[in-house]
């Protein structure tokens, strides 16, 4: 078992969905942030409830070398869609797509299986296959 699957076990544990991990360089700190969801929204206490459960798991399989700091959160309203399940649970949405050519689709997600989504843009609909997409995002307007 590889260090994903053991922290998606102990945030399952905690009646909430491993959405994705990522690692960045904040301001000179490594930050190890695992993001959660769950059908009634993350709430602070889910978010410390998890770091708790995950915690013991990084002291042993240590990420980033041992040097990070560990952030846990919603994605957020505005969110990177990465995997078919991050689209399968988007649709309805608004999201941007940008593929490999640097075009970019917006418009309303309308379906989403798992070679490609379908996409209600301005335009008309388009229909985009997954491994076309450089990268993907969900957008609000404000």
């Amino acid at each position: 078992m590889n260090l994903e699957e053991s922290i998606e076990i102990a945030v399952q544990g905690c009646g909430a969905e491993l959405y994705d991990i990522v690692t960045a360089k904040e301001h000179d700190r490594n930050i190890f942030r695992i993001l959660v969801t769950t059908k009634d929204g993350i709430t602070l206490d889910k978010c410390a409830e998890i770091s708790r459960m995950v915690s013991p798991i990084l002291d042993i399989e240590e990420p980033m070398h041992g040097n990070y700091n560990l952030e846990v959160s919603s994605p957020g309203i505005e969110r990177k869609l990465k995997k078919p399940q991050h689209f399968k649970a988007s649709i309805g949405e608004k999201i941007r797509v940008k593929d490999f050519d640097k075009d970019i689709v917006k418009g309303e997600l309308l379906s989403a299986d798992d070679n490609e989504i379908k996409v209600k843009a301005e335009y008309g609909e388009e229909i985009i296959t997954y491994d076309e997409i450089s990268s993907a995002s969900t957008y609000f307007e404000w």
